[in-house]
């Protein structure tokens, strides 16, 4: 119990980084200034954190959890110092670079290890705990981050880390057992560079629009260039590959590719959507940032009750799919629901909704975790369990982009309201300060803007339904059971 407890306080302190610095972020542009680089400082850790995922889980695969896990703890923790410690705002980012190389690796060795200490239906339980910690953190954060960097500075976001570190290093020290994989180590340096630089280029395209101005500007399209070479190099050097980064049989199994479609969904609306929920909140309904902080309790606890309660029955029952079907089908209906909401709906009606959605990203969360780890054999656990996190973490960082380019779009007509210069930068204080008819009017304005959002959070859950549609029916093995022919043969 104690090593689960220290496991769990490095997941929440790694992905806790995803959402905290979002509401600090005013604070800090207000220090340093560089506006133009305000959305990088959440972008470098997405994109390092999702660039290394891959590399770690094979690391772990090769040379064993325990001191992949902790180098990547203490590579996050000397990063956390020098952003708590920046001077300017590119060593900021240059730091924000550090700690996704060892945030990264926290999240994947983490269900990694689960895998190696727990059998399949047991690891469904546990599973359960750490898709809930991952997803409470991203809804806690923005409350979190506001309230420190009012109370202590916006240094204390990240300064926080250190001693949650060092005490979690020394935990995993000696609580976390030493299992030396029973192999010869071969690196594929080939792999992990082509790798990184593909999944770079993705996740450096989905912000390209705010960079070059638009997503199909020649430079934009040039990164995509750059990474389709990358991605086909990367599948010719696998298959030659002594001890490959992805491994071929699991490019082409069929169940991993669908679980791979649900996972990039689950963190596209269930990481990628908090901020945005949050800004509607302040916009539409004149909730305080601490106001619309505080009703996110309704996602956080909606996600408790469905992972603690899918992660049980699949632990007695040995069945998965459907979780994921349930779950797909209830984020996609709530926020087809949120997009038709009027201004001056009741906190009640949108309460309501946010409940529903985090239930339904908690009863769906585990399964891609789950169902890959039980695709593939177990030396292969590491680099599989990676691709889910990648997968997970770049939905999140291109869904992102998307609802930004979605918001701005149809927030054209914000110009138009008198007395009101520039509409996308007015804070909530400032909104607070408009006469009422100025306040109603860029309500309006951004609950139009919000209906198209919405919409296509619910498009993007709505494919994850349709890949949980398609997976096997497969029932999970008991202790040494072998794993079901449907699921690890395909």
């Amino acid at each position: 119990m104690m090593l689960f407890l220290f496991l769990m306080t490095a997941l929440f302190m790694a992905t806790l980084d995803n959402q905290i610095v979002s509401t600090a972020l005013p604070t800090i542009v207000g220090e340093f200034g560089q506006l133009e680089r305000f959305g990088w400082v959440g972008s470098a850790y997405l994109l390092a954190t999702s660039a290394v995922m891959p590399l770690y889980g094979k690391l772990g695969d090769l040379f064993g959890r325990k001191y992949v896990m902790m180098t990547a703890i203490a590579i996050f923790t000397v990063g956390s110092l020098i952003c708590g410690s920046a001077v300017s705002m590119n060593t900021l980012i240059a730091a924000r670079v550090l700690q996704g190389l060892g945030g990264g690796g926290i999240m994947v060795s983490i269900f990694s290890i689960n895998a190696d200490l727990f059998e399949p239906r047991v690891r469904a339980r546990y599973q359960s705990y750490s898709s809930l910690v991952l997803m409470a953190s991203g809804a806690v954060g923005p409350t979190l981050g506001g309230t420190m960097s009012d109370l202590f500075g916006w240094r204390s976001i990240f300064l926080v880390n250190l001693p949650i570190g060092i005490l979690v290093l020394v935990g995993l020290g000696l609580y976390l057992p030493y299992r030396k994989p029973h192999r010869r180590p071969k690196i594929d340096y080939a792999g992990a560079l082509l790798l990184a630089c593909a999944v770079t280029s993705v996740v450096f395209w989905a912000d390209s629009g705010q960079i070059f101005g638009s997503l199909i500007a020649v430079q934009s399209l040039a990164v995509v260039a750059f990474g389709l070479i990358c991605a086909i190099v990367f599948v010719q050097v696998e298959k030659r590959a002594a001890e490959p980064m992805v491994p071929i049989s699991l490019m082409r199994n069929s169940t991993a590719r669908l679980l791979w479609i649900i996972s990039l969904a689950s963190g596209a609306v269930g990481i990628g959507s908090v901020n945005y929920v949050a800004l509607y909140l302040q916009t539409t309904t004149g909730l305080s940032p601490t106001l619309a902080g505080l009703l996110f309790i309704a996602v956080t606890g909606g996600i408790a009750i469905g992972s603690l309660s899918s992660g049980r029955l699949i632990s007695s029952t040995g069945r998965y799919k459907i979780f994921g079907v349930i779950g797909g089908a209830g984020s996609c209906i709530a926020f087809t629901l949120f997009s038709q909401l009027p201004v001056g709906t009741p906190i009640a009606v949108i309460g309501a909704l946010m409940l529903m959605h985090g239930i339904s990203v908690g009863i769906g969360q585990q399964i891609p975790v789950i169902g890959v780890q039980n695709a593939v054999a177990q030396k292969d656990v590491g680099a599989a369990t990676g691709t889910v996190t990648l997968t997970r973490m770049g939905g999140a960082s291109i869904a992102i982009s998307i609802y930004g380019a979605v918001l701005s779009t149809f927030m054209a007509g914000g110009a138009d309201i008198p007395g009101v210069g520039n509409i996308e930068s007015l804070t909530p204080a400032a909104m607070a300060a408009l006469d009422p008819a100025a306040r109603a009017a860029v309500s309006a304005t951004y609950a139009h803007a919000f209906g198209p959002v919405f919409i296509s959070m619910a498009l993007i859950i709505g494919c994850g339904f349709i890949a949980s549609c398609c997976l096997k029916n497969v029932r999970l093995p008991t202790g040494g059971a072998p794993k079901p022919v449907a699921a690890a043969a395909e």
